[in-house]
């Protein structure tokens, strides 16, 4: 972070300084370059007279072109932050060079950040660090701080996580709140120390306590989520909360979530809302995603689709895939804007190039179905692979559709199992009715009726009726099971109830094969 305090005099709080403004400004008058330098203090700070950034620039440049560094330094600052001048970058540079060269630490500091950034100078990082080694070795501690950033992520230098803690230390010692917080990453990540759970939260403390909000959000995370400490509510709204009202818009949002959840809080929708538009209003993607599904449900707000569509199109253009999807169906459906199936596919494509699933899922439903784009099975398949390989049990069951066709673009039954398989294990019905047929008739799979039996069970218990039906004909034929007429019926009483026409008339058999105890009993069993 760039130095831009200019106060290099000391302050008199309270005091009136007209007299000594008087007796400042005859010695700048007549020259004195230490006068010239308070004298535009003075004008900068209003102290004895009216302030005025134009006037302080005058005095202050007439100080550095005496060759006072400190004047050198505040012009520069004044030149960078446009302050009684145009802003201008390389002669900030400049004025800060003459000061630096004269081993000004705040100067070679804000020199190295304007190498660093190209503001006013080309960007070079070796420039860069060589003006903070320059800062730091005098003690400077933003300097240090800002070299243990580099050797941290090996800009300028080879990356060196025991060089980064070193200077990191060095600033963090001095009450450096961001190097603090840097001690405190490192330790939670095992870079350059050993990984320590108890160091990181101690460091992060240290910079929470000076009010340092990215430190006060990470506190705020690890009592949230237990991690690695005791789970505390109350410890995490605390930090979160000091956080947001710095305008931290990740600890803005996680209020949100707090509030929406009831989590440690009495559940309020309503300061739900008011932290996830703050955070969102910050440009939080996230937040900006969940205020569209807001307004796109009516959840907490009347519903309105214009108002879902404005802050899904904020996140999305951040490239956050959900609202990226959610942008989609809203120009799928027409909804807030004109129906537009290609500005629909846009944004499916954005959100599945970074592997959102639903997104994936739904591009391979269009290529298979020529839903606003042209019928294509290959691409239909590339995009239920890219959710399946993901374990999106539908892509699953799909792409094992497609293999399973054999009019597709690769028939191949053992595959079509295969991905059968992978989207019943994960509960797919129709998928464990598929599988369940698959090992039914040895089809891409050895014949087993055990395992036909296990898959159908699975997918009759979650009301698959022609499930529930072949299961009924299973332990009515004693294929795989024991031939248990009650069983029978009743699985074949449940496939009749849901309209399934064919099991009427097995339902007679199995009846006939039990006396009237047993069929009363099978009734009894039948789900409500």
């Amino acid at each position: 972070m760039t130095k831009y305090s200019p106060n290099e005099s000391d302050t008199d709080n309270g005091g009136t300084y007209t007299a000594e403004f008087l007796r400042v400004k005859g010695l700048a008058e007549r020259g004195v370059a230490n006068a010239q330098h308070s004298l535009g203090f003075m004008y900068f700070n209003g102290q004895g007279v009216a302030q005025s950034y134009e006037l302080a620039v005058v005095w202050y440049r007439q100080a550095a072109q005496a060759g006072l560094e400190h004047a050198q330094y505040n012009l520069g600052v004044m030149y960078q932050k446009g302050q009684g001048v145009e802003q201008n970058f390389e002669e900030a540079a400049a004025w800060y060079r003459q000061a630096a060269e004269q081993g000004y630490a705040a100067a070679q500091y804000n020199l190295g950040w304007l190498y660093a950034k190209g503001q006013g100078v080309p960007n070079d990082t070796q420039q860069a660090m060589h003006w903070f080694s320059k800062a730091a070795e005098q003690g400077d501690a933003g300097a240090q701080n800002n070299l243990g950033m580099m050797y941290d992520t090996g800009k300028g230098v080879p990356q060196d996580f025991k060089q980064a803690i070193f200077w990191y230390r060095k600033a963090a010692e001095q009450g450096y709140a961001r190097a603090q917080f840097n001690i405190g990453l490192r330790y939670d990540n095992g870079q350059g120390v050993p990984k320590d759970v108890g160091q990181a939260m101690s460091w992060y403390r240290k910079a929470a306590d000076q009010g340092y909000a990215p430190a006060q959000f990470n506190l705020a995370l690890r009592f949230d989520k237990g991690d690695g400490i005791a789970q505390d509510s109350q410890k995490a709204i605390l930090w979160y909360r000091r956080a947001a009202e710095q305008d931290h818009a990740s600890s803005q949002f996680n209020l949100g979530l707090i509030y929406d959840n009831g989590q440690g809080v009495p559940r309020d929708e309503q300061k739900a809302l008011d932290w996830y538009r703050k955070a969102a209003e910050q440009g939080h993607a996230g937040a900006q995603n969940t205020l569209g599904l807001r307004y796109y449900h009516g959840q907490g707000v009347d519903q309105d689709y214009e108002q879902a569509h404005a802050w899904y199109r904020k996140a999305a253009e951040q490239g956050f895939p959900g609202a990226q999807y959610h942008l989609g169906q809203l120009y799928d459906a027409g909804h807030g804007v004109m129906p537009d199936h290609q500005e629909a596919i846009f944004w499916y494509r954005k959100a599945a190039d970074q592997g959102h699933l639903r997104a994936q899922f739904d591009l391979g439903l269009r290529y298979e179905t020529g839903r606003g784009v042209p019928q294509d099975y290959r691409k239909a398949m590339s995009w239920y692979r890219r959710a399946a390989d993901q374990d999106y049990a539908a892509a699953q069951y799909s792409l094992g559709l497609l293999f399973d066709n054999d009019d597709g673009p690769q028939p191949d039954v053992m595959q079509a199992a295969h991905w059968y398989g992978k989207a019943a294990e994960l509960g797919h019905t129709q998928a464990q009715f598929a599988l369940g047929l698959r090992y039914d008739n040895g089809q891409g799979v050895l014949r087993d009726y055990e395992q036909a039996h296990h898959w159908y069970l699975q997918a009759a218990s979650q009301g698959h009726v022609r499930a529930q039906f072949n299961l009924g004909l299973m332990y009515l034929t004693g294929q795989g099971v024991h031939k248990d007429p009650g069983q029978a019926w009743m699985w074949l009483s449940m496939a009749d109830r849901a309209g399934y026409a064919a099991a009427a008339r097995y339902l007679k058999n199995a009846a006939s094969r039990m006396d009237p105890n047993q069929l009363a009993l099978a009734r009894e069993r039948l789900p409500v």
